[in-house]
């Protein structure tokens, strides 16, 4: 097992700087385990970035340093089973940070933050996968499903403990049943502005004029008549009560004129 004393003093002081850095103010969906007795194996848990088909996983990977850090790139290796075009199926990584574009001037975590970007936008053209490589370019959906199905397997985050005492039932399923109808009732109210209900057109209609001033009686006070014209009806309804007195004097002629012949 490879300890600190496989390192130069100076790259150890640098690599206990930058792990520091890392530990304390981590880059963005990546998390840095720090090992005090050997800096040249470095482990990290990666969040699989959102709107790509690895959200939702959490990916562990490790970079091993060589002897000659930083002169030599570190290999890079995900631990967790991954559908990638750059990732082997042994979790071999295949990225340029790692390869030809490596400098000694690149720090732990510029590195870590390329490997997670590709996941963002992997290169099919230097596939070290090359079923995910051939179906990212062909067929992207299936490519997409494939990776999913790793991701739910393989790279499931852990569940956050839930704190003791604390209700794990949303408060917004606990929802009162009992009043349901009179709450409606209510709502329809308030809508109507607390208008009286129209009379149901199954209630039976009146047979006369009198049952329906009967049931429906005259007043001066309704809303939108004027004042002549609640007078008029008033005269009308006074109209209506002498026609029964009216008929019965032509009765009373009629039997006069009957007694005279």
């Amino acid at each position: 097992m490879a300890t600190n004393e496989n390192l130069p003093p100076n790259v150890i002081k640098q690599l206990a700087k930058e792990l520091k850095n890392l530990d304390e103010t981590p880059p963005e969906g990546i998390k840095v385990g720090v090992n005090d007795d050997n800096f040249s194996v470095i482990f990290a848990d990666i969040e699989g970035p959102a709107g790509t088909p690895y959200e939702n996983g959490l990916f562990r990977m490790k970079l091993i340093l060589s002897q000659d850090f930083p002169h030599t790139p570190p290999k890079g290796y995900f631990l967790t089973k991954i559908f990638h075009p750059n990732i082997s199926s042994v979790g071999e990584i295949c990225v340029n940070a790692l390869k030809r574009d490596w400098n000694p001037t690149l720090g732990l975590r510029h590195v870590l933050i390329v490997i997670r970007c590709l996941l963002i936008e992997p290169f099919p053209e230097s596939a070290l996968n090359e079923q995910a490589g051939k179906m990212l370019l062909e067929d992207y959906d299936e490519y997409a499903r494939h990776a999913r199905l790793f991701t739910g397997i393989h790279a499931v985050k852990p569940k956050s403990k839930l704190k003791s005492g604390a209700n794990s039932e949303p408060a917004a399923l606990n929802v009162d049943h009992t009043n349901t109808s009179s709450k409606c009732a209510d709502q329809k109210t308030a809508i109507s502005g607390g208008a009286p209900p129209l009379p149901s057109p199954l209630a039976p209609k009146a047979e006369n004029m009198q049952d329906q001033s009967a049931a429906m009686p005259l007043s001066t006070e309704v809303v939108g008549v004027s004042g002549s014209e609640a007078a008029a009806a008033t005269l009308k309804e006074a109209a209506l009560t002498k026609v029964p007195a009216a008929g019965k004097k032509k009765m009373e002629a009629r039997k006069k004129s009957l007694r005279r012949l």
